[in-house]
């Protein structure tokens, strides 16, 4: 039987193709993805009956450089959104200069009502890593001694100067178009800097000054893991924001995030889901974050978002 065999002009069409197309890829996700910033609208019906809309703004791994002149003139633009209130869920900064420039960036959300938790990249600068070995598993802790650290006190008090509040570890009460919105959170789960016990002392606390006055409360961390989804179900949150996984950064299009650098389902890590434990439920709304490291700047099936939460009444349907 004669055999068929593709001549050598044939080969090299088809590897030259194969290369062609993925320097395509390439190129997309480097040059224009991680400039295709979107946002994305969400409802939640968690508020107290009769209580007036809230809308609230996610960011989410701003991750900023300096240079990043797009990115920065995008961040200003979403003050014609009108938010009622700001969540930030941390990893804003990207570089050891991005501070001023990131604090001029979001001075015009001056007055603007928010809470705020941090990543590890408010507190170290980004390094190097193989992105392969995010397949092993959420990222390694490595030593901290060598790493750069960033001036996260300096952007504490950029943020406090628009009138947003420290949730790390902490709960705080903030009244927002007449309804009180209560909120709690951690400090970055992924290291393990989550105090759980002082998250809890706080809420305590807080319930006891707020009484029984009508409310909604969220809970707010930067890495979704489910040990930390778990106990913020139990402290009765209403509603869970979070950030952390880009989304997977890399996406097979139409389906689930390749990896979430944490111990999510990969099919809750990005968008809103609901999330349940012990027979209790509150929607989740993870971020795919508006940056990346200028280590790994690609984006694939991921693009750049903020989100907007609307905040609506539980008897309004």
């Amino acid at each position: 039987m004669a055999t068929l065999a593709a001549s050598p002009r044939a080969l090299g069409a088809v590897a030259g193709g194969i290369i062609a197309a993925g320097a395509a890829v390439a190129a997309y996700a480097t040059a224009i993805e991680p400039r295709a910033f979107r946002i994305r609208s969400e409802v939640l019906r968690v508020l107290p009956a009769g209580a007036r809309p809230i809308t609230v703004l996610h960011l989410a791994d701003i991750h900023l450089a300096p240079w990043q002149e797009d990115k920065l003139d995008w961040l200003e633009s979403l003050t014609t959104l009108e938010p009622d209130l700001i969540v930030n869920t941390g990893d804003s900064l990207g570089h050891a200069a991005a501070l001023p420039v990131l604090a001029d960036a979001l001075r015009v959300f001056q007055g603007v009502p928010g809470f705020f938790v941090h990543g590890s990249n408010d507190v170290y600068g980004p390094e190097f890593k193989n992105p392969l070995r995010y397949f092993a598993g959420p990222s390694t802790l490595a030593g901290e001694s060598h790493k750069q650290r960033l001036d996260t006190a300096g952007l504490e008090r950029a943020f406090e100067s628009l009138g947003w509040l420290d949730l790390n570890n902490s709960a705080r009460a903030i009244e927002v178009r007449g309804t009180t919105v209560a909120a709690f959170g951690v400090s970055d789960p992924h290291r393990h800097w989550d105090r759980l016990d002082e998250t809890e002392a706080a809420i305590s606390r807080m319930r006891k000054a707020l009484g029984d006055e009508p409310r909604v409360t969220l809970g707010v961390t930067h890495a979704p893991y489910q040990r930390i989804l778990n106990a913020f179900v139990d402290l009765g949150a209403d509603a869970i924001l979070a950030g952390h996984t880009h989304g997977g950064q890399v996406r097979v299009p139409g389906g689930h995030a390749i990896v979430t650098n944490c111990d999510i389902p990969r099919a809750q890590a990005s968008g809103l889901s609901t999330w349940v434990h012990d027979g209790r439920a509150a929607p989740l709304n993870v971020s795919q974050g508006i940056g990346a490291s200028i280590w790994a700047p690609f984006r694939l099936g991921t693009p750049p978002e903020a989100v907007v939460v609307s905040l609506r009444p539980r008897d309004i349907g």
